[in-house]
């Protein structure tokens, strides 16, 4: 075997194994540490952020309104104001 077959194999393996690790959802940072890439507990923690984030972004709209209209009464910010205390339980 001539070097060069021997460099060629080498960099086949090499080739191969960092396919295999990507398929495999293992991926390296800076230092070399492996992580995993598909991790489902953050998945549903992404999820679960987005709900909120949507959530919050409902009641900031909600709130805009109500501060930005001016024919509202006292009893009418009220009812408002409970409805969005409401809708979170």
């Amino acid at each position: 075997m001539n070097p060069f077959e021997m460099v060629m194999g080498i960099v086949l393996i090499v080739t191969i194994g960092s396919i295999v690790r990507a398929k495999m959802g293992v991926g390296r940072d800076n230092r070399g540490t492996d992580f995993h890439l598909r991790d489902p507990g953050l998945s549903e923690e992404n999820r679960q952020l987005r709900n909120e984030i949507t959530s919050l972004k409902d009641r900031i709209a909600v709130l805009e309104r109500v501060i930005t209209d001016t024919n509202n009464s006292s009893a009418n910010l009220d009812r408002e104001i409970e409805a969005l205390r409401n809708r979170d339980r």
